[in-house]
């Protein structure tokens, strides 16, 4: 839900009107809407600052007396490549699961069911039995995925009811 107040811009200060691109908030609210629920599993962004830390250490030593070893400033670049890049999306239409070399969309219907590996990762069966890791998501995100999903992918955990996996409608639907 977007509130229509934020979307306006106020005259406060003399000289400043409304904008004219306030409608464009609007116009992203509805494509919101039209796209449904989305869940992203990712890196949590906290581990930038472990990287930060691994840089700050790395410093004396690439820099020091030592020289040619200036290359040790690869590994904190490629960790924060993995956290920018490491990811699994789900949204109405399926999953786009994105590694840090590569990048694929499985829409709902290819989908044969998950899997669930012994360290409580969590698999895509697509329906000719090959699996597809989803970076990120684990067993305790299997409500999030069937709610996104609307009902496409059950919940075995049991915490959602029905009700609450009915898929999202919009208030202009609901006020015709």
């Amino acid at each position: 839900m977007v509130d229509a107040g934020a979307a306006h811009v106020t005259s406060s200060r003399p000289g400043f009107g409304p904008v004219g691109g306030a409608v464009h908030h609007f116009r992203v609210a509805e494509k919101q809407q039209d796209e449904g629920r989305k869940a992203v599993f990712r890196v949590p962004r906290t581990s930038f600052m472990a990287i930060a830390l691994l840089t700050i250490c790395v410093t004396p030593i690439a820099l020091g007396e030592i020289p040619y070893l200036q290359w040790l400033y690869v590994f904190p670049i490629a960790l924060a490549v993995f956290v920018v890049r490491h990811r699994t999306v789900a949204t109405r239409s399926g999953l786009a699961v994105r590694t840090v070399f590569g990048h694929r969309d499985i829409p709902w219907s290819a989908l044969k069911g998950l899997a669930i590996t012994k360290r409580a990762r969590v698999q895509a069966v697509l329906q000719d039995d090959t699996k597809v890791p989803l970076p990120t998501v684990r067993t305790r995100h299997l409500p999030v995925l069937s709610l996104v999903s609307e009902g496409l992918v059950a919940d075995p955990s049991g915490v959602l009811d029905a009700e609450d996996i009915k898929p999202g409608t919009s208030e202009a639907s609901t006020s015709e």
